[in-house]
């Protein structure tokens, strides 16, 4: 049963992992991201490793993708600006 586990959340881990490399759109990249880290946070779980798995959940779930939002909110912001004809 646990080797079942496993094999299922390193698939699942594979083909997150994937569709976060093959996704163009940032915003929809950090969406990814997110869902990749509760991902990995279950695996960790399920390989018994509860600590790597609350840092995964809480790095890689939450920080890392609100910081790659807030960034393409911040470059798409500008962009906006440069078109209108401001100095930033």
């Amino acid at each position: 049963m646990d080797d079942a586990l496993i094999v299922v959340a390193l698939l699942l881990v594979a083909a997150l992992a994937t569709a976060a490399v093959a996704v163009r759109d940032p915003v929809r990249q950090a969406l990814v991201l997110a869902v990749l880290g509760l991902a990995l946070a279950i695996l960790f779980t399920v390989l018994q490793a509860p600590d790597v798995a609350l840092s995964q959940l809480a790095v890689g779930s939450a920080l890392t993708p609100l910081l790659l939002l807030l960034s393409v909110r911040k470059v798409k912001r500008r962009e906006k600006d440069e078109r209108r004809g401001g100095h930033g």
